[in-house]
This record gives structure tokens, C-alpha cells and sequence, in this order.
């Protein structure tokens, strides 16, 4: 027999040793899936944000302006492992994938004390298309995700022994470290233990404030690091706390995504384990709980990006599988949500294979960027320029990404985004500069203000044989009005300043 922890702390529920077939299944299917993320991550270039990492790995830090630092440390340690490739900036993110599925097979597996519990979680989690697609990619969400469902899996051991709180604070606070989305686990952890009389009384013990103490421990680095520059991070994250206004469309887009995204018939699954009150529900639910009205808030005036809620969807997963367990409907609702195990292989064939690109091609967004980086180092050349300016740090990501690029590359504006990087000593502000961006995002007004003398060189296409993604523009540039390296140029964002 093995042991089970069941919502009420310090209580366990007997696991008689299952079959191994659910095992062995879920096994499988996950392997499979993580190999073709492998292959994935190995044969597709990087988006702009996974260049804007990579750049952030060669310059560690314990914060950025955009997030914590923990991506990066992933990023430099897989480009150390097996090189500077879209594989090694992937590795440890994709490798994640699989650490998360054996927490996410392990908790439901003790939170039911059922194998089955856990094999139909862990292959629900694979399947949802967020997780299914994301996880190849190298951001902040997968050290996020991975530390999230870590946090529950020891909050769930606490029952057994109460020392697994220090864990838990571990847990949280390298999740901090990885994206301020973990802040909320506190509160959540806080809502769990009050829910119930023998959990209250946890409280009285040190074991979860010592917890809290480590964990923010662990995550102080970070602060430190935004009290010594500025609060950039905390000022960009938590400003988006302050409603701008009243829309509440965005609601209805986070509903509408999220359902499509997680699945429909998981939903109905998570819905059947809270109406049950399935044992275990309490500690994913309260946890979740915080999180989740911050996203439903911020919904009322502002876009929830798809990718946010993401860290929710292993803890989702697992309840999923317990309302399943809760529910005697047909059991073959169940293989329904395996339907997203499909889009991997898809899109691996997709990018592997020379299919002709379709409307709106998904692929476009990372293809042509080392034949657009040549066409522009070779009109730096023939322009005589000594420096290539951007106004978007996805497009100065790229381009030191690629193979054959341009030297040296600056962003023109947000130059808080790289404080406390080494100067670029190639820069030379009394030699002219080639400023290239995309054509909707070019504004000369902007350009003048910074600049005495602005010539417009033309445009470069980029996209792949048989379809254009985008044209961007260039412009000869000189005479610079301000120190663009230490204060750059107005930003369109923020008239005026600089």
C-alpha cells in the first residue's frame, strides 16, 4: 500500500497498488510528446522574445526590465550544455515540460490515491494547446509553471510532515524568480489554510511562515536588484495593476480564449470536481483562487494575454481528473481533450516539410530572419553606416541572433532595457547609422527629433519563397540630438521623453 494525502491536512487515504497500465501509457504519450518538442525546439527559429532571452543570458543579472531573471540562467545553462542554437536556448524549457508532467502525474495520483487520477492528468495537461505549443518555447512560463506545480506538489506532502512547508517556500520563491505571477501562491496558500479547522491550526506552528520567510529570501536578489535600478521591473509589472478605464470586452476574450485553449471538457471536469468537492479540490482551488480574480480584474480593462494563465493549467489538469473521477458520465469524454496531442507533430511537419505557405502562415512570425540580417549588414556596407539602429528590441534580438548580422545594433528608444549591460564600444555616434524597423512602426517626425539629417533608403521584405510577412524600412541617419547609447531617442510610447 502507498499513501495519499486528502484535502484535510495531516489525513491520508489508502492507495492500493494499481495496474501499471495507465502508467505505462501516460509514460509513453509524454516521452512521445517531449520528443517531438525536442525536435520542434531543435528545427524552428526563435521568435523575437526567445532572442530578447538569449540576449538576456549573455548578460546575467538577478532582474531585467521586463521579468525576473530565471529564464535567463535556463537559457545560458542550455547554450552552455549543447550551444548557441535554437535547441540550446530551448533545452531546459522543453526538458521542464517533462519535470512538470511527472508533478502533475504525481499529484493527482496523490491527491485520489488512483494511478488512473494521475495517467489522465498528466496526458490532459499535454494536450491542452497552450501547454502542447508553449512548451517548446524559451519563456518566463515554463520555469513559472514548473515552480507553480512544484509549490502544490509539496503543499500536498504537508499532511505527512510538516517540514515539507520549507519546500513549498522554496518552491514559491524560485517561482517569483521566475515570473511575479508566483506572488499569488502566497495568498492562495493563506486561503487553504483557513478553509478548514484542522488546516487553521497549521498556523499556529512555524512551518508555514518559515516557509514564507524562505521564500522571500530566495526572491529578494530581485529586489535588490529593481531597488538599485530604479524599480524597473516592479514599475512595468505592477503598473498594469491601476485600471485604465472600463472594458469589459476583454472578459468576454479571456473566457472565450482560456476555453478553447484549456479545452471545454476539461472545464466541465474542473467544474464536477469543485460541485463534488473532490478530495485534494481545496488545495488546488484555493491556491488557484488568487491568481485567477487578479486575471478575471485585469480583464475588466485591459487584454489578458493567452500565454498568462498558463502556471494555473497543471493544477487545473489534476482537478480536472479528479471531477472525471467525480463524474459517472461516459468514459469516453475523456479521450476527447487527447485531440490536442496532435498539433505538435503537426507543426513539426509544418516546419520540417516545404508546404506552401498558407494565409495568415503561423510560421511566418520567425522565418527570413538571417536573409533579412544579411540584406541589411550588406546596406550598412554599401551605405557607409557605422551602426544599425531599431525602435523594438525583438527586431535588435533577431538580428544579433542571426548567423550574419549587422555591427553594432542599438535600440533606439526604451534604452532602460538594457541598463547596467557593458557599452557597445563599436558604437560611434559621429559616424552616420542605419535605422531599421518595421514600416508601421517607422515615424521620421520621431526620427527628426533625434536626428539633424533623415534619408529614407527604401524597404527589405522578410518571410520565406512564396510569401512576404513584413516590409521594413530603412533610413540613413546623423547627427544624433541626444546620447542615444545613455538617454535614446524619444519613444513613440512616451512622447517626448528621452
Amino acid at each position: 500500500m502507498s499513501l495519499a494525502t486528502d484535502q484535510t491536512a495531516g489525513s491520508v487515504v489508502a492507495m492500493p497498488r494499481a495496474a501499471s497500465d495507465p502508467w505505462r501509457i501516460a509514460i509513453a504519450g509524454v516521452a512521445l510528446i517531449v520528443l517531438i518538442r525536442l525536435l520542434l525546439a531543435a528545427f524552428t527559429p526563435l521568435t523575437e522574445d526567445e532572442a530578447y532571452y538569449r540576449l538576456w543570458s549573455q548578460h546575467l543579472a538577478f532582474g531585467y526590465y521586463d521579468h525576473p531573471p530565471m529564464i535567463a540562467l535556463w537559457v545560458r545553462l542550455g547554450v552552455t550544455i549543447i550551444g548557441d542554437t535554437p535547441l540550446g536556448v530551448r533545452l531546459l524549457p522543453v526538458l521542464a515540460s517533462l519535470a512538470t508532467s511527472a508533478l502533475v502525474f504525481d499529484l493527482g495520483r496523490r491527491l485520489s490515491g488512483r494511478v488512473q487520477t494521475g495517467a489522465w492528468a498528466v496526458l490532459w495537461y499535454n494536450a491542452t494547446v497552450t501547454v502542447g505549443v508553449g512548451a517548446v518555447l524559451a519563456a518566463p512560463d515554463a520555469p513559472a509553471s514548473l515552480f507553480w506545480a512544484l509549490t502544490l506538489w509539496c503543499l500536498s506532502r504537508t499532511g505527512e510532515n510538516a517540514r515539507w512547508w520549507l519546500a513549498a517556500g522554496a518552491a514559491a520563491g524560485l517561482g517569483v524568480m521566475s515570473k511575479y505571477s508566483a506572488l499569488f501562491l502566497a495568498p492562495g496558500a493563506l486561503l487553504w489554510l483557513v478553509s478548514s479547522a484542522d488546516r487553521r491550526r497549521m498556523l499556529a506552528r512555524p512551518w508555514p511562515w518559515l516557509g514564507a520567510v524562505l521564500a522571500a529570501v530566495i526572491a529578494s536578489p530581485n529586489l535588490v536588484w529593481n531597488a538599485q535600478h530604479h524599480w524597473l521591473t516592479f514599475l512595468r509589472q505592477f503598473g498594469r495593476v491601476v485600471p485604465p478605464g472600463f472594458a469589459p470586452v476583454h472578459l468576454v476574450e479571456l473566457l472565450a480564449l482560456q476555453s478553447l485553449l484549456f479545452g471545454p471538457v476539461l472545464i466541465f471536469y474542473v467544474w464536477q470536481a469543485v460541485r463534488a468537492r473532490a478530495p485534494g479540490m481545496m488545495l488546488i482551488a484555493a491556491t488557484s483562487a488568487p491568481f485567477l480574480a487578479y486575471l478575471l480584474f485585469h480583464s475588466l480593462h485591459s487584454q489578458v494575454e493567452q500565454h498568462w494563465p498558463v502556471p494555473l493549467f497543471a493544477g487545473a489538469a489534476v482537478l480536472g481528473a479528479l471531477g472525471a473521477d467525480a463524474w459517472p458520465g461516459p468514459r469516453w469524454l475523456r479521450a476527447l481533450p487527447l485531440a490536442g496531442f496532435a498539433i505538435p507533430p503537426l507543426t513539426l511537419l509544418y516546419v520540417a516539410l516545404p508546404i506552401s505557405p498558407v494565409p495568415r502562415d503561423p510560421a511566418l512570425p520567425v522565418e527570413g530572419w538571417p536573409n533579412l540580417s544579411r540584406a541589411i549588414a550588406e546596406r550598412q556596407a554599401a551605405a557607409g553606416a557605422g551602426w544599425v539602429g531599431t525602435v523594438s528590441y525583438g527586431v535588435l534580438a533577431e538580428l544579433e541572433a542571426a548567423p550574419v548580422h549587422p555591427t553594432p545594433v542599438i535600440q533606439l528608444d526604451e534604452r532602460d532595457r538594457y541598463r547596467g549591460w557593458p557599452t557597445d564600444g563599436r558604437y560611434d555616434p559621429a559616424r552616420p547609422g542605419l535605422v531599421v524597423d518595421l514600416d508601421r512602426r517607422m515615424d521620421t517626425a520621431l526620427l527628426s527629433r533625434c536626428f539633424g539629417r533623415v534619408q529614407d533608403l527604401g524597404g527589405l521584405d522578410r518571410g520565406r519563397p512564396g510569401a512576404v510577412l513584413a516590409v521594413y524600412r530603412l533610413y540613413l541617419v546623423a547627427e544624433p540630438k541626444f546620447d542615444v547609447l545613455n538617454v535614446g531617442c524619444p519613444s513613440r510610447k512616451e512622447p517626448g521623453a528621452h
